[in-house]
């Protein structure tokens, strides 16, 4: 079980480390407010990839829904965030 990050930052960073290293996405590509779709070049079977590191780094449930309303990175950060936020509150 991966360790929980509470700081913004370490989130942050946790996330553009798995963008780079698991889905092969140029590090310069990742900036808030670039169309996550398009930065991660994803088909439908990554997505279901991308959902496994999420819940295996983070240690909550991604649900599919959730993913509707995240079109940048910055959305995706967010989302992210407040579930980490969330789960440490509970």
């Amino acid at each position: 079980m991966s360790s929980i990050y509470y700081n913004k930052e370490e989130i942050i960073a946790k996330i553009n480390e798995f963008l780079v290293d698991e889905f092969e996405v140029d590090a310069d590509k990742i900036q808030p407010g670039a169309n996550l779709k398009e930065v991660l070049e994803l088909d439908s079977l990554d997505y279901i990839d991308l959902v496994v590191v999420i819940e295996n780094s983070f240690s909550f449930k991604v649900k599919p829904e959730d993913f509707l309303s995240i079109f940048t990175v910055q959305d995706f950060y967010d989302y992210i965030i407040s579930r980490v936020d969330s789960k440490a509150l509970a």
